[in-house]
């Protein structure tokens, strides 16, 4: 099998994955999975698409991520995961689909406009 190459993305976090046969070593960023994201939480966040088409163990993952926070970059590898593993295995399409693990989630922050204190908050009035 060669190697298979994903982009994922979440707000302003692009994670770049590649996939090859092997035995379930992540890598992110040249760090461990349990060293680069530390909670259970974002873990289980870059598992679920390996664990949901029983392939937690079959390959090999090395992640390039950047930009954006630490949730942004664990849900933009989990998206890159998610395409890789329907380009493995067609039939795992129809296990990651209902799950909404290949949406890319649209939303991104409002920029601030001018003459306003925020995005949306304005300055405020004060009668004097």
């Amino acid at each position: 099998m060669e190697v298979i190459h994903k982009i994922g993305r979440r707000k302003t976090a692009v994670a770049r994955a590649y996939v090859s046969a092997g035995s379930g070593n992540i890598t992110i960023n040249k760090k461990d999975l349990a060293n680069y994201f530390t909670t259970a939480t974002l873990q289980y966040k870059v598992k679920q698409p390996l664990v949901l088409t029983n392939n937690d163990s079959n390959f090999d993952i090395t992640v390039n991520v950047y930009g954006g926070g630490i949730t942004g970059q664990a849900e933009a590898v989990r998206l890159a995961l998610s395409r890789a593993m329907c380009e493995v295995d067609a039939e795992n399409r129809l296990t990651l689909k209902p799950e909404g693990l290949l949406t890319r989630d649209p939303r991104m922050v409002e920029r601030k406009k001018f003459g306003q204190k925020k995005a949306r908050k304005k300055f405020q009035f004060s009668k004097r």
